[in-house]
Protein backbone atom coordinates (compact mmCIF):
# COMPACT_ATOMS: atom_id res chain seq x y z
CA UNK A 1 0.00 0.00 0.00
CA UNK A 2 1.50 3.39 -0.97
CA UNK A 3 0.36 5.09 2.26
CA UNK A 4 0.65 3.67 5.77
CA UNK A 5 -1.99 4.90 8.24
CA UNK A 6 -0.31 6.08 11.45
CA UNK A 7 -3.29 7.63 13.25
CA UNK A 8 -6.80 9.00 12.79
CA UNK A 9 -8.32 11.99 14.58
CA UNK A 10 -12.09 12.57 14.45
CA UNK A 11 -12.77 16.29 13.95
CA UNK A 12 -16.51 16.42 13.37
CA UNK A 13 -19.47 14.03 13.25
CA UNK A 14 -22.43 15.51 11.43
CA UNK A 15 -25.79 14.52 10.02
CA UNK A 16 -24.65 14.44 6.39
CA UNK A 17 -20.89 13.97 6.68
CA UNK A 18 -18.07 13.35 9.13
CA UNK A 19 -14.55 14.80 9.02
CA UNK A 20 -11.40 13.01 10.11
CA UNK A 21 -7.70 13.75 9.72
CA UNK A 22 -5.47 10.78 8.98
CA UNK A 23 -1.74 10.97 9.61
CA UNK A 24 -0.01 8.81 7.03
CA UNK A 25 3.47 7.81 5.96
CA UNK A 26 3.99 7.95 2.22
CA UNK A 27 6.09 5.37 0.33
CA UNK A 28 9.06 7.76 0.38
CA UNK A 29 8.89 7.96 4.21
CA UNK A 30 7.40 11.44 4.40
CA UNK A 31 4.75 11.87 7.12
CA UNK A 32 1.77 14.06 6.24
CA UNK A 33 -1.96 14.36 6.81
CA UNK A 34 -5.08 13.70 4.76
CA UNK A 35 -8.36 15.46 5.55
CA UNK A 36 -11.15 13.03 4.72
CA UNK A 37 -14.88 13.65 4.56
CA UNK A 38 -16.81 10.46 5.27
CA UNK A 39 -20.13 10.32 3.45
CA UNK A 40 -22.80 7.65 3.10
CA UNK A 41 -23.25 6.11 -0.35
CA UNK A 42 -25.59 8.02 -2.67
CA UNK A 43 -27.57 7.55 -5.84
CA UNK A 44 -28.34 9.63 -8.90
CA UNK A 45 -31.08 8.88 -11.42
CA UNK A 46 -31.63 9.80 -15.05
CA UNK A 47 -35.44 9.89 -15.42
CA UNK A 48 -36.03 9.47 -19.16
CA UNK A 49 -39.57 9.90 -20.53
CA UNK A 50 -40.81 7.91 -23.51
CA UNK A 51 -40.55 11.05 -25.66
CA UNK A 52 -36.80 11.39 -25.01
CA UNK A 53 -37.05 14.04 -22.30
CA UNK A 54 -34.84 13.92 -19.21
CA UNK A 55 -36.31 15.20 -15.95
CA UNK A 56 -33.82 17.41 -14.07
CA UNK A 57 -34.13 19.49 -10.94
CA UNK A 58 -32.87 23.02 -10.47
CA UNK A 59 -32.07 23.99 -6.91
CA UNK A 60 -30.00 26.45 -4.93
CA UNK A 61 -26.78 24.98 -3.57
CA UNK A 62 -25.25 26.95 -0.69
CA UNK A 63 -21.62 25.85 -1.35
CA UNK A 64 -21.79 27.19 -4.93
CA UNK A 65 -23.78 30.30 -4.12
CA UNK A 66 -26.21 29.62 -6.94
CA UNK A 67 -28.67 27.31 -8.65
CA UNK A 68 -27.53 24.11 -10.34
CA UNK A 69 -29.30 22.00 -12.95
CA UNK A 70 -28.95 18.43 -11.66
CA UNK A 71 -30.33 14.96 -11.95
CA UNK A 72 -32.39 13.75 -8.98
CA UNK A 73 -30.02 12.38 -6.35
CA UNK A 74 -29.58 11.79 -2.68
CA UNK A 75 -28.07 9.75 0.09
CA UNK A 76 -28.93 6.18 0.92
CA UNK A 77 -30.65 5.58 4.24
CA UNK A 78 -29.18 2.92 6.56
CA UNK A 79 -30.26 -0.53 5.34
CA UNK A 80 -31.57 0.84 2.03
CA UNK A 81 -30.44 -0.65 -1.28
CA UNK A 82 -29.32 1.66 -4.08
CA UNK A 83 -32.48 0.75 -6.02
CA UNK A 84 -34.72 1.58 -3.06
CA UNK A 85 -32.93 4.91 -2.61
CA UNK A 86 -33.36 5.72 -6.32
CA UNK A 87 -37.11 5.07 -6.14
CA UNK A 88 -37.45 7.13 -2.94
CA UNK A 89 -35.46 10.08 -4.31
CA UNK A 90 -37.55 10.17 -7.49
CA UNK A 91 -40.73 10.38 -5.38
CA UNK A 92 -39.21 13.03 -3.12
CA UNK A 93 -37.76 15.29 -5.80
CA UNK A 94 -39.86 14.92 -8.94
CA UNK A 95 -42.96 12.93 -7.97
CA UNK A 96 -42.42 10.21 -10.56
CA UNK A 97 -42.14 6.42 -10.38
CA UNK A 98 -40.34 4.32 -12.99
CA UNK A 99 -41.50 1.00 -14.40
CA UNK A 100 -37.88 0.09 -15.13
CA UNK A 101 -34.67 0.95 -13.31
CA UNK A 102 -31.28 0.01 -14.81
CA UNK A 103 -27.99 0.47 -12.95
CA UNK A 104 -25.59 2.28 -15.29
CA UNK A 105 -22.54 2.11 -13.03
CA UNK A 106 -21.01 3.99 -10.16
CA UNK A 107 -18.26 6.42 -9.27
CA UNK A 108 -16.57 8.35 -6.46
CA UNK A 109 -17.61 12.00 -6.44
CA UNK A 110 -14.25 13.48 -5.42
CA UNK A 111 -11.84 10.82 -4.13
CA UNK A 112 -9.14 13.32 -3.22
CA UNK A 113 -10.98 14.19 -0.01
CA UNK A 114 -14.18 12.13 0.32
CA UNK A 115 -15.25 8.49 0.17
CA UNK A 116 -18.70 9.39 -1.25
CA UNK A 117 -19.71 6.77 -3.81
CA UNK A 118 -22.66 7.25 -6.16
CA UNK A 119 -24.72 4.57 -7.89
CA UNK A 120 -26.14 5.84 -11.21
CA UNK A 121 -29.45 4.62 -12.62
CA UNK A 122 -31.56 5.06 -15.74
CA UNK A 123 -35.28 5.22 -14.94
CA UNK A 124 -37.80 4.67 -17.74
CA UNK A 125 -41.52 4.05 -18.05
CA UNK A 126 -42.19 7.06 -15.83
CA UNK A 127 -45.56 7.39 -14.13
CA UNK A 128 -46.90 10.16 -11.91
CA UNK A 129 -46.52 9.61 -8.20
CA UNK A 130 -46.95 11.89 -5.28
CA UNK A 131 -44.29 14.23 -3.96
CA UNK A 132 -43.40 13.04 -0.49
CA UNK A 133 -40.68 15.48 0.60
CA UNK A 134 -41.35 18.53 2.73
CA UNK A 135 -38.97 20.89 0.92
CA UNK A 136 -40.12 20.41 -2.68
CA UNK A 137 -41.00 24.10 -3.00
CA UNK A 138 -37.24 24.72 -3.23
CA UNK A 139 -36.87 22.35 -6.20
CA UNK A 140 -37.85 23.30 -9.74
CA UNK A 141 -38.53 20.34 -12.05
CA UNK A 142 -37.02 21.00 -15.49
CA UNK A 143 -37.62 18.81 -18.53
CA UNK A 144 -34.89 18.80 -21.17
CA UNK A 145 -34.91 16.92 -24.49
CA UNK A 146 -32.09 14.38 -24.51
CA UNK A 147 -30.82 15.87 -27.79
CA UNK A 148 -30.34 19.29 -26.10
CA UNK A 149 -28.15 18.01 -23.27
CA UNK A 150 -24.77 18.05 -25.10
CA UNK A 151 -25.31 21.73 -25.94
CA UNK A 152 -26.14 22.55 -22.32
CA UNK A 153 -23.00 20.75 -21.17
CA UNK A 154 -20.85 22.53 -23.79
CA UNK A 155 -22.33 25.90 -22.77
CA UNK A 156 -21.55 25.30 -19.09
CA UNK A 157 -25.24 25.12 -18.13
CA UNK A 158 -24.75 21.72 -16.45
CA UNK A 159 -21.88 21.95 -13.97
CA UNK A 160 -22.76 19.30 -11.38
CA UNK A 161 -20.19 16.48 -11.45
CA UNK A 162 -22.59 13.65 -10.54
CA UNK A 163 -24.92 14.77 -13.33
CA UNK A 164 -22.10 14.94 -15.86
CA UNK A 165 -20.76 11.52 -14.84
CA UNK A 166 -24.21 9.89 -14.96
CA UNK A 167 -24.92 11.42 -18.38
CA UNK A 168 -21.63 9.99 -19.63
CA UNK A 169 -22.62 6.55 -18.29
CA UNK A 170 -25.94 6.88 -20.11
CA UNK A 171 -24.14 7.73 -23.34
CA UNK A 172 -21.98 4.61 -22.99
CA UNK A 173 -25.00 2.46 -22.08
CA UNK A 174 -26.87 3.62 -25.17
CA UNK A 175 -23.89 2.65 -27.37
CA UNK A 176 -24.12 -0.92 -26.04
CA UNK A 177 -27.91 -1.20 -26.15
Amino acid sequence: MPEELLSTKRIYDGVVANLRVDTIRKENGEVTTREIIEHAPCITVIPLDGDGTVVFVRQFRRPTGGDLLELPAGGMEPGETPEEAALREMQEEIGLRPNALVRLGGFYSSPGFTNEYLHAFLATGLEPGRLVAEDTDEIEVVRVPLADIPGLVAAGKIEDSKTLAALYLLQEYRKRA
